[in-house]
Protein backbone atom coordinates (compact mmCIF):
# COMPACT_ATOMS: atom_id res chain seq x y z
CA UNK A 1 0.00 0.00 0.00
CA UNK A 2 3.14 2.36 0.62
CA UNK A 3 4.28 2.13 -2.31
CA UNK A 4 0.93 3.55 -3.77
CA UNK A 5 0.49 6.64 -1.46
CA UNK A 6 4.26 7.42 -2.07
CA UNK A 7 5.05 10.56 -4.47
CA UNK A 8 8.34 8.65 -5.62
CA UNK A 9 5.73 5.61 -6.65
CA UNK A 10 4.85 7.94 -9.66
CA UNK A 11 6.61 8.56 -12.78
CA UNK A 12 6.31 11.54 -14.59
CA UNK A 13 4.69 10.22 -17.11
CA UNK A 14 2.48 7.94 -15.08
CA UNK A 15 1.07 11.21 -13.31
CA UNK A 16 0.38 12.83 -16.47
CA UNK A 17 -1.58 9.92 -17.87
CA UNK A 18 -3.36 10.39 -14.73
CA UNK A 19 -4.10 13.64 -15.14
CA UNK A 20 -5.10 13.52 -18.85
CA UNK A 21 -7.48 10.84 -18.12
CA UNK A 22 -9.29 12.96 -15.68
CA UNK A 23 -9.27 16.04 -18.35
CA UNK A 24 -7.74 18.21 -15.64
CA UNK A 25 -5.77 21.35 -16.82
CA UNK A 26 -3.15 22.13 -14.14
CA UNK A 27 -1.86 25.76 -12.99
CA UNK A 28 0.46 27.86 -11.18
CA UNK A 29 0.16 31.40 -10.04
CA UNK A 30 3.40 33.69 -8.36
CA UNK A 31 1.48 35.64 -5.86
CA UNK A 32 4.41 37.81 -6.34
CA UNK A 33 4.57 39.29 -10.21
CA UNK A 34 0.76 38.17 -10.40
CA UNK A 35 2.40 35.49 -13.41
CA UNK A 36 0.03 32.57 -14.32
CA UNK A 37 1.19 29.57 -16.00
CA UNK A 38 -1.11 26.96 -17.82
CA UNK A 39 -0.44 23.34 -19.55
CA UNK A 40 -1.96 22.77 -22.76
CA UNK A 41 -4.91 21.51 -21.46
CA UNK A 42 -5.70 24.60 -19.71
CA UNK A 43 -4.92 26.99 -23.02
CA UNK A 44 -7.38 24.57 -24.83
CA UNK A 45 -9.86 24.88 -22.12
CA UNK A 46 -10.07 28.34 -22.44
CA UNK A 47 -9.89 28.75 -26.13
CA UNK A 48 -6.44 30.45 -25.74
CA UNK A 49 -3.47 30.25 -28.06
CA UNK A 50 -0.07 28.71 -26.28
CA UNK A 51 1.73 31.43 -24.09
CA UNK A 52 4.73 30.55 -21.72
CA UNK A 53 2.74 32.79 -19.27
CA UNK A 54 0.05 34.91 -18.88
CA UNK A 55 -1.22 37.61 -16.56
CA UNK A 56 -3.65 36.80 -14.39
CA UNK A 57 -5.58 39.75 -15.77
CA UNK A 58 -5.04 38.29 -19.39
CA UNK A 59 -7.32 35.37 -18.40
CA UNK A 60 -10.17 37.51 -16.07
CA UNK A 61 -10.68 39.48 -19.52
CA UNK A 62 -12.40 36.01 -20.65
CA UNK A 63 -14.30 35.42 -17.68
CA UNK A 64 -17.80 36.34 -18.09
CA UNK A 65 -18.99 39.73 -17.17
CA UNK A 66 -21.38 38.71 -14.49
CA UNK A 67 -18.77 36.44 -12.91
CA UNK A 68 -15.83 38.41 -13.08
CA UNK A 69 -15.64 40.54 -9.68
CA UNK A 70 -16.68 37.39 -7.94
CA UNK A 71 -13.97 35.44 -9.52
CA UNK A 72 -11.00 37.99 -8.50
CA UNK A 73 -12.31 38.62 -4.76
CA UNK A 74 -13.01 34.69 -4.72
CA UNK A 75 -8.59 34.36 -5.70
CA UNK A 76 -8.16 37.71 -3.56
CA UNK A 77 -9.68 35.49 -0.80
CA UNK A 78 -7.70 32.23 -1.17
CA UNK A 79 -4.58 34.23 0.07
CA UNK A 80 -6.24 34.30 3.51
CA UNK A 81 -8.41 31.45 4.00
CA UNK A 82 -6.82 28.19 4.87
CA UNK A 83 -7.82 24.88 3.34
CA UNK A 84 -9.07 23.74 -0.25
CA UNK A 85 -11.19 26.04 -2.10
CA UNK A 86 -13.47 25.60 -5.21
CA UNK A 87 -14.35 28.07 -7.28
CA UNK A 88 -17.29 27.79 -10.69
CA UNK A 89 -17.92 30.32 -12.88
CA UNK A 90 -18.48 31.00 -16.61
CA UNK A 91 -16.13 31.86 -19.37
CA UNK A 92 -16.96 33.42 -22.89
CA UNK A 93 -15.11 31.80 -25.90
CA UNK A 94 -17.18 34.14 -28.19
CA UNK A 95 -20.48 32.98 -28.78
CA UNK A 96 -19.44 30.13 -26.41
CA UNK A 97 -20.06 29.67 -22.34
CA UNK A 98 -18.26 27.52 -20.74
CA UNK A 99 -18.14 26.40 -16.75
CA UNK A 100 -14.71 26.22 -15.14
CA UNK A 101 -14.14 24.80 -11.66
CA UNK A 102 -10.89 26.68 -10.24
CA UNK A 103 -9.52 24.17 -7.16
CA UNK A 104 -6.11 24.62 -4.91
CA UNK A 105 -5.15 25.43 -1.48
CA UNK A 106 -5.68 28.76 0.47
CA UNK A 107 -3.91 30.40 2.88
CA UNK A 108 -0.41 29.99 1.04
CA UNK A 109 -1.11 26.22 2.19
CA UNK A 110 1.25 24.43 -0.16
CA UNK A 111 3.12 27.16 -1.46
CA UNK A 112 6.42 26.95 -3.14
CA UNK A 113 9.17 29.50 -4.32
CA UNK A 114 5.77 32.08 -3.77
CA UNK A 115 3.76 29.85 -6.16
CA UNK A 116 0.42 28.48 -5.77
CA UNK A 117 -1.01 25.47 -7.44
CA UNK A 118 -4.39 23.96 -8.53
CA UNK A 119 -6.50 22.82 -11.26
CA UNK A 120 -8.86 23.65 -13.87
CA UNK A 121 -11.99 21.77 -14.78
CA UNK A 122 -14.69 21.49 -17.63
CA UNK A 123 -18.11 21.37 -15.31
CA UNK A 124 -19.92 22.57 -18.46
CA UNK A 125 -22.40 19.37 -18.69
CA UNK A 126 -23.15 19.70 -14.99
CA UNK A 127 -23.51 23.01 -14.46
CA UNK A 128 -26.75 22.46 -17.58
CA UNK A 129 -27.84 19.12 -15.89
CA UNK A 130 -28.30 21.65 -12.56
CA UNK A 131 -29.95 24.54 -15.01
CA UNK A 132 -32.09 22.06 -16.45
CA UNK A 133 -33.01 20.69 -12.65
CA UNK A 134 -33.86 23.84 -11.83
CA UNK A 135 -36.01 24.57 -14.55
CA UNK A 136 -38.02 21.66 -14.30
CA UNK A 137 -38.26 22.55 -10.84
CA UNK A 138 -39.71 25.95 -11.81
CA UNK A 139 -42.25 24.91 -14.21
CA UNK A 140 -43.40 21.91 -11.90
CA UNK A 141 -43.78 24.70 -9.00
CA UNK A 142 -45.74 27.01 -11.92
CA UNK A 143 -47.78 24.10 -12.94
CA UNK A 144 -48.93 23.13 -9.90
CA UNK A 145 -49.76 26.36 -8.63
CA UNK A 146 -51.52 27.07 -11.72
CA UNK A 147 -53.73 23.87 -11.57
CA UNK A 148 -54.18 24.52 -7.70
CA UNK A 149 -55.82 28.20 -8.62
CA UNK A 150 -58.11 26.56 -11.53
CA UNK A 151 -59.39 24.13 -9.24
CA UNK A 152 -59.86 26.92 -6.48
CA UNK A 153 -62.29 28.55 -8.54
CA UNK A 154 -64.34 26.08 -10.08
CA UNK A 155 -65.13 25.03 -6.53
CA UNK A 156 -66.17 28.26 -5.75
CA UNK A 157 -68.13 28.39 -9.05
CA UNK A 158 -69.66 24.83 -8.71
CA UNK A 159 -70.99 26.10 -5.24
CA UNK A 160 -72.45 28.67 -6.36
CA UNK A 161 -74.24 26.73 -9.03
CA UNK A 162 -75.48 23.60 -7.52
CA UNK A 163 -78.19 22.66 -4.81
CA UNK A 164 -76.80 20.01 -2.98
CA UNK A 165 -73.70 18.67 -2.02
CA UNK A 166 -73.86 15.00 -4.51
CA UNK A 167 -74.12 17.61 -7.25
CA UNK A 168 -71.38 20.03 -6.22
CA UNK A 169 -69.48 16.90 -6.50
CA UNK A 170 -70.54 15.24 -9.45
CA UNK A 171 -69.88 18.20 -11.38
CA UNK A 172 -66.44 19.15 -9.85
CA UNK A 173 -65.35 15.84 -10.45
CA UNK A 174 -66.31 15.91 -13.75
CA UNK A 175 -64.89 19.36 -14.61
CA UNK A 176 -61.78 18.38 -12.40
CA UNK A 177 -61.50 14.87 -14.53
CA UNK A 178 -61.39 16.89 -17.52
CA UNK A 179 -58.94 19.20 -16.28
CA UNK A 180 -56.91 16.52 -15.30
CA UNK A 181 -56.29 14.92 -18.78
CA UNK A 182 -55.31 18.49 -20.63
CA UNK A 183 -52.74 18.31 -17.68
CA UNK A 184 -51.43 15.26 -18.39
CA UNK A 185 -51.36 15.91 -22.39
CA UNK A 186 -49.58 19.27 -21.64
CA UNK A 187 -45.68 18.64 -22.82
CA UNK A 188 -43.04 20.71 -23.84
CA UNK A 189 -43.14 20.99 -28.05
CA UNK A 190 -40.50 21.92 -30.11
CA UNK A 191 -40.49 25.72 -30.58
CA UNK A 192 -41.89 25.88 -34.06
CA UNK A 193 -45.38 24.03 -31.95
CA UNK A 194 -45.83 25.91 -29.20
CA UNK A 195 -45.14 25.35 -25.73
CA UNK A 196 -47.25 22.46 -23.88
CA UNK A 197 -49.81 20.45 -26.11
CA UNK A 198 -51.04 20.09 -30.10
CA UNK A 199 -54.37 21.37 -30.74
CA UNK A 200 -55.75 18.27 -32.44
CA UNK A 201 -54.53 15.95 -29.69
CA UNK A 202 -55.66 18.07 -26.50
CA UNK A 203 -59.83 17.94 -28.30
CA UNK A 204 -59.15 14.27 -29.32
CA UNK A 205 -58.00 13.36 -25.53
CA UNK A 206 -60.58 15.18 -24.00
CA UNK A 207 -63.75 14.00 -26.50
CA UNK A 208 -62.34 10.14 -26.27
CA UNK A 209 -64.90 9.08 -23.55
CA UNK A 210 -67.83 9.84 -25.49
CA UNK A 211 -66.21 8.17 -28.92
CA UNK A 212 -65.56 4.82 -27.33
CA UNK A 213 -68.80 3.79 -26.46
CA UNK A 214 -69.24 0.71 -29.10
CA UNK A 215 -72.15 1.68 -31.50
CA UNK A 216 -70.96 5.50 -30.94
CA UNK A 217 -67.22 4.47 -32.10
CA UNK A 218 -66.10 7.01 -34.40
CA UNK A 219 -68.91 9.38 -34.24
CA UNK A 220 -66.68 12.19 -33.43
CA UNK A 221 -64.70 14.00 -36.27
CA UNK A 222 -61.99 16.50 -34.84
CA UNK A 223 -59.90 18.54 -38.05
CA UNK A 224 -58.44 21.13 -36.59
CA UNK A 225 -54.72 23.30 -37.95
CA UNK A 226 -51.86 21.02 -36.35
CA UNK A 227 -50.47 23.90 -34.19
CA UNK A 228 -49.14 24.35 -30.64
CA UNK A 229 -50.93 25.85 -27.71
CA UNK A 230 -49.77 27.08 -24.29
CA UNK A 231 -50.31 25.01 -20.76
CA UNK A 232 -52.66 28.31 -19.86
CA UNK A 233 -54.16 27.74 -23.14
CA UNK A 234 -54.45 24.06 -23.04
CA UNK A 235 -56.41 24.38 -19.35
CA UNK A 236 -58.88 27.09 -20.48
CA UNK A 237 -59.76 25.09 -24.00
CA UNK A 238 -60.01 21.87 -21.60
CA UNK A 239 -62.89 23.93 -19.48
CA UNK A 240 -64.56 24.66 -22.69
CA UNK A 241 -64.62 21.08 -24.63
CA UNK A 242 -65.30 19.26 -21.98
CA UNK A 243 -69.02 21.96 -20.99
CA UNK A 244 -70.40 21.16 -24.27
CA UNK A 245 -69.64 17.49 -24.58
CA UNK A 246 -71.38 17.64 -21.26
CA UNK A 247 -74.13 19.66 -22.65
CA UNK A 248 -74.44 17.50 -25.63
CA UNK A 249 -74.34 14.29 -23.62
CA UNK A 250 -77.17 15.45 -21.43
CA UNK A 251 -79.38 17.40 -24.55
CA UNK A 252 -77.12 17.24 -27.79
CA UNK A 253 -76.05 14.60 -30.53
CA UNK A 254 -73.96 12.72 -27.83
CA UNK A 255 -77.00 11.83 -26.03
CA UNK A 256 -78.06 9.96 -29.07
CA UNK A 257 -76.78 6.34 -30.75
CA UNK A 258 -77.21 8.54 -34.11
CA UNK A 259 -75.98 11.23 -33.28
CA UNK A 260 -72.38 12.81 -34.96
CA UNK A 261 -70.04 15.60 -33.79
CA UNK A 262 -67.67 17.65 -36.01
CA UNK A 263 -65.17 19.96 -34.79
CA UNK A 264 -63.12 21.81 -37.09
CA UNK A 265 -60.62 24.26 -37.02
CA UNK A 266 -59.38 27.90 -38.89
CA UNK A 267 -56.84 30.68 -38.35
CA UNK A 268 -58.92 33.73 -39.59
CA UNK A 269 -57.68 37.42 -39.29
CA UNK A 270 -55.13 36.33 -36.45
CA UNK A 271 -57.78 34.11 -34.73
CA UNK A 272 -58.41 31.01 -34.15
CA UNK A 273 -62.02 29.45 -35.11
CA UNK A 274 -63.66 26.21 -33.82
CA UNK A 275 -66.61 25.24 -34.81
CA UNK A 276 -68.36 22.56 -33.01
CA UNK A 277 -71.46 21.21 -34.76
CA UNK A 278 -73.53 18.52 -33.92
CA UNK A 279 -76.28 16.73 -36.15
CA UNK A 280 -78.26 13.19 -35.48
CA UNK A 281 -79.15 14.48 -32.07
CA UNK A 282 -82.61 15.24 -30.58
CA UNK A 283 -84.70 17.98 -32.61
CA UNK A 284 -83.68 21.33 -31.14
CA UNK A 285 -87.56 22.60 -30.66
CA UNK A 286 -86.77 25.81 -28.84
CA UNK A 287 -83.45 28.11 -28.20
CA UNK A 288 -82.07 27.22 -24.68
CA UNK A 289 -81.54 30.05 -22.75
CA UNK A 290 -77.31 29.36 -21.80
CA UNK A 291 -77.48 31.00 -18.68
CA UNK A 292 -76.54 28.54 -16.14
CA UNK A 293 -73.04 28.14 -14.72
CA UNK A 294 -71.35 26.18 -17.50
CA UNK A 295 -72.35 28.88 -20.34
CA UNK A 296 -71.46 31.90 -18.08
CA UNK A 297 -68.13 30.21 -16.81
CA UNK A 298 -67.63 29.56 -21.14
CA UNK A 299 -68.03 33.25 -21.90
CA UNK A 300 -66.36 34.51 -18.70
CA UNK A 301 -62.58 32.94 -19.00
CA UNK A 302 -62.76 33.11 -22.91
CA UNK A 303 -63.08 36.64 -22.78
CA UNK A 304 -60.87 37.50 -20.00
CA UNK A 305 -57.80 34.93 -21.00
CA UNK A 306 -57.80 34.56 -25.08
CA UNK A 307 -59.76 37.86 -25.69
CA UNK A 308 -62.04 35.42 -27.41
CA UNK A 309 -65.82 34.70 -27.41
CA UNK A 310 -68.29 32.08 -27.95
CA UNK A 311 -71.66 32.22 -29.65
CA UNK A 312 -74.66 29.42 -30.52
CA UNK A 313 -76.28 28.80 -33.59
CA UNK A 314 -79.40 26.21 -32.41
CA UNK A 315 -80.10 24.64 -36.12
CA UNK A 316 -83.05 21.76 -36.22
CA UNK A 317 -80.39 19.20 -36.48
CA UNK A 318 -78.28 20.14 -33.56
CA UNK A 319 -76.31 22.84 -32.15
CA UNK A 320 -73.48 24.25 -34.07
CA UNK A 321 -71.12 26.43 -31.68
CA UNK A 322 -68.55 28.94 -32.77
CA UNK A 323 -65.38 29.20 -30.02
CA UNK A 324 -63.02 31.97 -30.74
CA UNK A 325 -59.46 33.34 -29.85
CA UNK A 326 -57.03 35.65 -30.45
CA UNK A 327 -54.18 33.47 -32.16
CA UNK A 328 -51.18 35.79 -30.58
CA UNK A 329 -52.46 34.45 -27.00
CA UNK A 330 -52.41 30.36 -27.76
CA UNK A 331 -48.95 29.50 -27.54
CA UNK A 332 -49.21 30.92 -23.47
Amino acid sequence: MSNFTSASAWSVDQLQLAVNAACVALWRWNVDDNSFYMDPRGFELWGLSWSEKLEFEQLSAHIHPADRDRVRAAFVATRAVAGPYEIDFRIMLGQEIRWISARGQGADEGIVDRTMFGVFLDVTGRKQAEEGHELLAGEMSHRVKNLLAIASSLTALTAQSCESVEEMTKDLMRRLSALGRAHDLVRPLPESHGRAALLGDLITVLLAPYDDLGAFNDRIRVAVPRMGIGEQTANILAMVIHELATNSAKHGALSSQEGTLAITGVIQDEKLIITWAETGGPVVAERPTMTGFGSKMLVRILESELAGGISYDWQPAGLVATVTARASILPQ
